[in-house]
């Protein structure tokens, strides 16, 4: 039992690590020697666990990232109250909680598309079931929005779902060119007029 705890915290450290370095340096540049350096493990311990960095970019995509966006902004989509307001809350609060770590570095999920996300077709898979999770719980929301007529009914649900996750994706990634939030700011208040369009 001890050895197989040990074995888990020895695993969570190798993705914790690679997740970092990952993010900050990219999936393509990060060899199996800089995390195991990071890590100040050995490379049997990576091993071990992993066949190699393919095996745990996929573990990165399919827990962290995919935890990160459930967290942040699929969960908070399925709370009761007033479906237009839950949609501006998420939209707006969340682009204002990210620190300025996370404002350097832009979005992990969004970075990992934009450098892998055609390089293997179990990232693409990967990343794109997250993609879809998002756009589902949108359109649920959406959707009921306008049976409780707080969203306008004539609204296509896709449609606002895929412009909404592309705007947040893609102001993350803009970001990262800026030293300030003049841009965040300047994309808050396109998005707080365009939300106002949906409200019934």
């Amino acid at each position: 039992m001890e050895q197989e705890l040990k074995s888990e915290r020895t695993k969570q450290i190798i993705i914790d690590e690679a997740f970092k370095l990952f993010y900050e340096n990219g999936f393509k540049t990060t060899s199996i020697d800089k995390i195991m350096t990071a890590t100040n493990l050995t490379k049997g311990a990576f091993y071990h666990h992993y066949k190699g960095k393919k095996e745990l970019g996929l573990e990165i995509i399919t827990s962290k990232l995919e935890k990160r966006v459930f967290q942040g902004m699929i969960l908070p989509l399925t709370e009761s109250g007033d479906a237009f307001k839950i949609l501006e809350t998420t939209f707006l609060d969340r682009i204002k909680t990210f620190s300025i770590y996370d404002k350097q570095h832009g979005c992990p999920m969004n970075n990992f598309i934009n450098e892998i996300g055609d390089f293997e077709s179990v990232y693409q898979i990967a990343l794109k079931n997250i993609i879809e999770a998002w756009k589902a719980a949108l359109v649920l929301l959406i959707e009921r929005g306008k049976a409780e007529n707080s969203i306008n009914k004539v609204v296509s649900s896709p449609a606002v779902a895929v412009y909404l996750i592309s705007a947040f994706e893609g102001i993350r990634g803009i970001r990262k060119l800026y030293e300030n939030d003049v841009i965040i700011d300047e994309y808050i208040s396109g998005l707080s007029l365009y939300l106002s369009l949906l409200k019934a």
